[in-house]
């Protein structure tokens, strides 16, 4: 729709985790090397928090594509509300191994094993759940005794944990406090400030091919930053509707108008 006529080569506030469009931010970037320092340190578990849209999920696809296959074997939960024997299979399927039978024994196993033959080869083996906030105590127990395959000197299996700030309460619970001890490494993903959604929203535009078409009025950008709170996903959110308003109106210049008639839209006050 409105790519062709500002000379975009793709849509540039899709709320998809693409990590081509990752932003770096002061607490991205920190939270990307809490991440990256926990997995090649073997640290065991890791835990990300952040609210929702924070951009956690495009971290986690950003370190999948950056950890070496020859160093690393990646394992992704996209939907962790499941069973125990449900996680077992779904981890043996991701890392391409045979996930069929319901005996967790045989299953554990067969994990086990592949551990031990990757680490025999010099290769670790990481386990991304996402959305962990979802799991149920019982889950969260089972993954806990995972952790358990370890040789003499190293833990067999990362787990990095990430989820909204529900995960974090939920690992308060006294029920949990054998996992959350084991956990050493942490970090809450904030959201943006405003200088850091005004940079954000432009390196947006210049990833999908923008040639500085379009411009956003300063008071455009304030009102996106007061609306979406520094969240990158409203951010999205917000700045599509004002490319679309702005295509409509064929503006170059998008300022505040633009962006209240997306807001409006967005809480449904207009057709």
């Amino acid at each position: 729709m409105y790519e062709e006529f500002y000379g975009l080569a793709e849509p540039p506030f899709n709320i998809t985790p693409d990590p081509r469009y990752i932003f770096f931010s002061r607490r991205h970037r920190e939270a990307y090397e809490h991440m990256m320092f926990g997995i090649t340190q073997r640290r065991g578990f890791i835990q990300l928090t952040g609210e929702v849209g924070a951009g956690k999920s495009t971290l986690c696809r950003l370190l999948l594509e950056r950890l070496d296959d020859e160093q690393y074997a990646t394992a992704l939960i996209l939907n962790p509300v499941m069973t125990g024997i449900q996680l077992l299979r779904s981890i043996l399927r991701e890392l391409g191994l045979p996930d069929a039978g319901n005996d967790r024994v045989r299953l554990v196993e067969r994990l086990n094993d592949f551990l031990l033959e990757r680490a025999a080869a010099g290769q670790d083996v990481v386990l991304f759940v996402d959305e962990a906030q979802d799991m149920s105590e019982e889950l969260l127990e089972q993954v806990r005794l995972l952790s358990n395959l370890e040789t003499d000197d190293r833990k067999l299996l990362q787990i990095v944990l990430i989820g909204q700030p529900e995960l974090k309460a939920k690992l308060d619970r006294p029920e949990l406090r054998q996992l959350r001890q084991r956990i050493t490494v942490r970090y809450h993903l904030g959201p943006l400030d405003r200088r850091e959604t005004e940079a954000y929203i432009l390196h947006r535009l210049e990833v999908a091919g923008g040639n500085g078409r379009p411009t956003f009025s300063p008071w455009a950008f304030r009102a996106i930053h007061r609306h979406s709170r520094g969240v990158p996903r409203l951010i999205n959110a917000v700045c599509d509707g004002a490319l679309l308003a702005g295509w409509v109106d064929g503006l170059d210049h998008l300022g505040w108008r633009q962006v209240r008639r997306a807001v409006r839209q967005l809480e449904g006050k207009v057709a």
